[in-house]
């Protein structure tokens, strides 16, 4: 509760605070009369000397003291549309290599006229004839900003059919598994948000949730390796930020998109409607995993002074995957300076696995075989709710923001298993076993932000946020005894877990000179968690505060390079993947549960990076260094019996080094490559059990795209991405790589779209391995399983489309858990 009245006070002080900068209104006035729209400008490039359009030329809008307020390019006809600026005088500057720039003074936008349209501009070749000219539109795919590197996955055909899964497997640095697992630079200690925010829809199974976003919804996707203060003080690697196409319009609009294929299949329906200063969105998606069979071994050994026991497996897996997921959203504008935005997302999910298995274990006076056959249903559902109250200003990026978010997600896990054919002395896998957990986790996130641009050269970030989580992880388990299923309450119980978290920031944006700029500042977070259990085993109780600074300096320099320094510090904490202490014993030998004792892992990064843009090629690399402390792992420990227990431990401390690179050339107008690569070293040491480990590798990961331009709408795009196996300090975790290739139609005058996708053309089935070792045992693994897909897909867009992506955008990010791909409460 003190803390609750913590963040009222806060929230009170900060509209006092408001209150007194100029502009504000006195008297219960809500700030000036005079209201600040936002417009556009747009226009179309041609060439003088033939009048064909000129794509990629840079367009530049600028205020009378020469502030950059909007820019962008010209697309693949000549088109530019300069959207979201403020009424007032601006000047817009036109480049090109081998063009003569164009400069235009005095545009200016009215509130009765927000929109200016240059109409169709002729662009001059300059005198002096350049020997060699190569255009490149990398900026149209990739963008390297101030503070994240951003991947326009509108712009990439092999998307289409797929999802977020897929999507996110071609954005720089970052690296997905075969099980939707998503790291970057190799740290799985990472945030994903949606649209900006954090969303509930993660928080039981990241894999699951990323399937539930179709590929053609997505516009972008934002990888920021060095936040700054205003971002939660999560994900000790960086944030993923996923961009949906959200969209409002005056009028209706919509889109239709399928695929088929022998693996999987999807459809999904989206549209929009707007009249005047009232909005509303919506869509739905649908997909289904064609059941796919696999096959799997495994072998562990356990080293005993005078015997070695031995135990494996071979069987047959088949699974599946059903789900759906939708949005609602709306928007209402009282005026130029009051808005409401609301939001719906839901999804749901239906996984089903089964399989078989001969095993068999040897160890001193028993020798037995098995038979054993299992089946998991696991379904899970969930939704965010969101509503924003923002509150502008006369001077423009001066804003006040009030958000509140509540979030819940579902499952429902179902493992059953039963041993049969037993033979041999010791018949442990004689059992009919059933195990149930149902969870829920509620979040709510009340949250306020403040933007003060005090002069041209500093901008003000201030805030206060509280996350309220309440999760509960009911879990039995039964043996059937008599015909009749028992309950087994030492492996049954009611664990419930509150993790509340109240931060504070305050963050400045510094620009010294038209070349030198700079973020800096520092949130602080306390952290409050209780965990009790309806039986009799003990309560806990943890609470930690942490003040966490961040810098970022960027330095612009000619031929438009920029280099950039950071420096942050981050907190990953656990998320209840991690704690909760259910285990699913539906194989005696092997046994895993979360463990609540855990401590949070503790980030310090610095960072330095270079990008240019050279001849037409786009260059970006950075070096960078990473201490983290109390590192989570899993690890897995052989007792004498042969049974093996996985669990989680903060298991000592990472020193690691990396560099990462990606570039792009462009071959004319029809051919472009772009590829990047990613070296790290993992340097753990670390202590289990009294034993002191320490293990030191190099790591790395590698993507190449190929995309091709032909004539009457036609695309192709080839892309493949290659892993080295993930190391821990046990051992040796399998590597994922992938090649897709896609041919794509515009149909309907560009409305529509037919494509056609392979992945792993020349591979059918792929092998995934897992190797590790502890003091008294080696063990391995191996997965197999069909992969080779071929599909074919439908889009088509009717309506007329205007965007305006600032009436959807929540400032609610919850990136304060540690999350994991396959989570089960």
């Amino acid at each position: 509760m003190n803390k609750i009245l913590f963040l009222l006070a806060g929230i009170m002080l900060s509209c006092q605070i408001y209150a007194q900068y100029p502009g504000a209104g006195g008297g219960g006035s809500w700030g000036p009369k005079k209201a600040t729209i936002k417009g556009k400008i747009s226009g179309k490039l041609v060439d003088s000397s033939n009048d064909q359009p000129v794509e990629f030329a840079t367009v530049m809008v600028s205020d009378a003291t020469g502030k950059q307020v909007g820019g962008g390019l010209t697309n693949e006809r000549g088109v530019f549309k300069i959207l979201d600026i403020p009424t007032g005088k601006y000047n817009v500057e036109i480049s090109f290599i081998g063009y003569e720039t164009i400069l235009l003074k005095d545009i200016e936008l009215t509130p009765s006229s927000p929109d200016y349209d240059l109409k169709t501009l002729k662009f001059a070749p300059s005198s002096t004839q350049l020997s060699a000219v190569t255009v490149s539109g990398e900026a149209a795919l990739y963008e390297n900003k101030v503070d994240k590197i951003v991947y326009n996955a509108e712009k990439d055909i092999t998307n289409a059919g797929s999802d977020a899964t897929e999507v996110l497997r071609k954005v720089p640095l970052l690296t997905v598994d075969l099980d939707g697992n998503v790291s970057l630079r190799g740290s799985s200690n990472i945030q994903i948000l949606l649209n900006g925010r954090p969303s509930g829809l993660f928080a039981n199974s990241v894999a699951d949730a990323l399937k539930s976003i179709p590929s053609d919804q997505i516009k972008s996707v934002e990888v920021i390796t060095s936040p700054s203060a205003k971002y939660d003080g999560e994900g000790s690697a960086g944030i993923i930020n996923i961009i949906t196409k959200k969209k409002s319009v005056d009028g209706i609009s919509g889109s239709l998109n399928g695929s088929a294929s022998n693996r999987s299949n999807n459809l999904s329906l989206n549209l929009a409607a707007a009249k005047g200063r009232f909005g509303l969105n919506g869509g739905g998606y649908g997909f289904y995993t064609i059941p796919r069979e696999g096959s799997t071994s495994f072998l562990r050994e356990e080293y005993l002074d005078n015997y070695t026991n031995r135990s494996g497996n071979e069987g047959t897996s088949e699974n599946s995957v059903l789900g759906y997921s939708g949005n609602f959203g709306a928007f209402y504008d009282f005026n130029a300076f009051n808005s409401l935005n609301s939001s719906f997302r839901f999804n749901g999910f239906n996984r089903y696995n089964e399989g078989k298995e001969e095993g068999f274990i040897d160890q001193i006076n028993l020798m037995e075989s098995y038979n054993r056959m299992y089946d998991s249903k696991n379904l899970r559902g969930g939704f965010d709710w969101n509503t924003d109250y923002i509150r502008k200003f006369k001077k423009p990026d001066h804003e006040l923001v009030f958000a509140f978010q509540i979030s819940e997600s579902n499952s429902k896990n179902r493992d059953e298993a039963v041993g049969v054919d037993i033979e041999g002395n010791a018949p442990r896998y004689d059992f009919d076993s059933r195990n149930t957990n149902d969870g829920k986790n509620r979040e709510y996130t009340f949250q306020s932000d403040y933007t003060h641009p005090m002069s041209s050269k500093f901008t003000l970030e201030t805030g206060l946020k509280t996350v309220l989580r309440n999760i509960d992880s009911d879990y039995i388990y039964t043996n059937k005894e008599g015909g009749v299923y028992v309950e087994d309450e030492q492996l049954s119980d009611f664990f419930n877990y509150k993790q509340n978290v109240y931060a504070g920031y305050l963050s400045g944006t510094f620009t010294f000179s038209e070349n030198l700029s700079m973020i800096a500042g520092a949130r602080y977070e306390y952290t409050d968690i209780k965990g009790s259990y309806q039986s009799e085993k003990p309560s806990f109780a943890n609470n930690y505060d942490n003040i966490l600074p961040s810098i970022t300096i960027s330095r612009k320099m000619k031929n438009f390079q920029t280099l950039k320094a950071s420096y942050t510090e981050r907190i990953q904490r656990p998320s209840l993947y991690y704690i909760n202490p259910y285990a699913a014993n539906t194989d005696p030998l092997q046994i895993t549960l979360g463990n609540p004792d855990l401590e949070p892992e503790y980030t310090r990064q610095v960072e330095l990076s270079y990008s240019a843009f050279i001849k037409g090629k786009v260059i970006n690399f950075s070096v960078y260094y990473k201490n983290t402390s109390d590192v989570i792992e899993q690890i897995v420990q052989v007792d004498d019996e042969n049974v093996a227990e996985s669990s989680f431990y903060n298991v000592g401390s990472n020193n690691s080094i990396g560099f990462n690179a990606f570039s792009s050339l462009r071959f004319g107008q029809k051919f472009t490559v772009r590829g990047g690569f990613n070296i790290y070293t993992y340097n753990v040491d670390g202590n289990l059990g009294g034993e002191d480990y320490a293990v030191t590798s190099l790591l790395w990961n590698a993507n190449l795209n190929g995309s091709w331009k032909f004539a009457k709408g036609f695309k192709a795009e080839a892309f493949g991405f290659f892993n080295s196996p993930k190391q821990t300090l046990q051992g040796t975790y399998p590597s994922f790589s992938l090649l897709s290739i896609a041919v794509r139609k515009d149909i309907l005058k560009g409305k529509g779209g037919l494509g056609l996708r392979i992945q792993q053309p020349f591979m059918r089935d792929m092998e995934f391995r897992t190797e590790i070792e502890g003091e008294n045992f080696y063990q391995t693994s191996q997965y197999t399983i069909p992969f080779r897909n071929i599909g074919l897909s439908f889009s088509y867009n009717f309506g007329k489309l205007k965007f305006d992506e600032s009436k959807l955008k929540s400032k609610i990010r919850n990136t304060d858990v540690k999350d994991q791909g396959n989570q089960n409460f």
